[in-house]
């Protein structure tokens, strides 16, 4: 599948009203922080083709999968170039893999999607992405459905990385929610219906988008990293975080035992349960590289 599409700035400025980290926001011209051509360059679908789930059926990109329950897994990303907001961007995106297994809960299938992003002006290729889908099978249906919480209730979480001593803490509400889903262009209902997150899917509760909770590693990243230029981030997600749960936010800098030009950031419950993390290699920023 191929597209050509502008980096607008409207939805980079809408992500960081999101974020709202007291990062500068890039405006035109500008180099994309790590990430945000996720936001940038979002890839509508028509809605004649949204299923029960809220997403696209699948047989027209994505392959025929007969399991209901989608998960984003990980991936990683290349960035030879810089991507500028203003830029013209052609995208190139296939299907490479289709592995079926066994799982611990039942059948599984991994659908590796490679995308290459290229300048349409200079035909310089910028980025090169490979991302892991994985479907399940669906949960037993439920007996029983938790309750919601009064809706008054609800407070809003405001930014969603709050400081904290060791690191940040990652703050959601269903407003965050469905900000981002709306920016990236995701109809996934796990992340904004809550009776069909809790009654179809039997989630206990609205569901963390996975890309939302890499998003906000990569901005840890950069907060704690202003002078770093990443040339390769490595993500994944192990377990799913759902709206309002206390996760916190942890950047490892570089050790005697770990290369220098690396960093490891993660996000966990406050037991310690690894929810998802991402580890990148560094380069040091020089004069003519303009960014915000």
């Amino acid at each position: 599948m191929t597209s050509v599409s502008t980096l607008d700035a409207g939805p980079v400025a809408a992500l960081g009203a999101l974020l709202d980290s007291g990062a500068p926001v890039p405006a035109a011209g500008d180099v994309l922080p790590p990430l945000w051509h996720w936001v940038a360059l979002p890839r509508w679908p028509s809605s004649s083709i949204i299923g029960d789930d809220g997403h696209p059926r699948r047989g027209d990109f994505l392959p025929p999968v007969d399991l209901p329950r989608r998960m984003f897994a990980g991936g990683e990303v290349t960035f030879h170039g810089d991507l500028r907001v203003g830029a013209e961007i052609v995208r190139e995106s296939e299907v490479v893999s289709v592995e079926e297994k066994e799982g611990r809960s039942g059948p599984l299938a991994i659908v590796t999607v490679d995308t290459r992003l290229v300048d349409a002006e200079r035909d310089d290729l910028l980025v090169e992405e490979r991302q892991d889908l994985i479907y399940r099978d669906a949960a037993p249906a439920p007996t029983s459905f938790p309750d919601p919480e009064p809706a008054a209730a609800v407070e809003p979480a405001g930014p969603p990385l709050v400081a904290e001593d060791a690191g940040w803490r990652f703050a959601t509400d269903p407003t965050l929610l469905m900000r981002f889903s709306a920016a990236t262009a995701n109809p996934h209902r796990i992340h904004y219906d809550w009776p069909y997150a809790t009654r179809i899917e039997g989630y206990p509760g609205l569901v963390v988008q996975g890309p939302l909770a890499t998003l906000v590693l990569a901005e840890a990243l950069r907060l704690t990293h202003p002078d770093g230029v990443v040339r390769r981030l490595r993500h994944r997600n192990t377990a799913p975080l759902f709206c309002g749960d206390p996760a916190q936010v942890r950047v490892d800098r570089p050790t005697a035992d770990t290369a220098p030009n690396t960093a490891d950031v993660a996000l966990q419950r406050p037991d310690g349960t690894a929810l998802a993390g991402l580890t990148a290699e560094l380069a040091t920023l020089t004069p003519e590289r303009h960014q915000p």
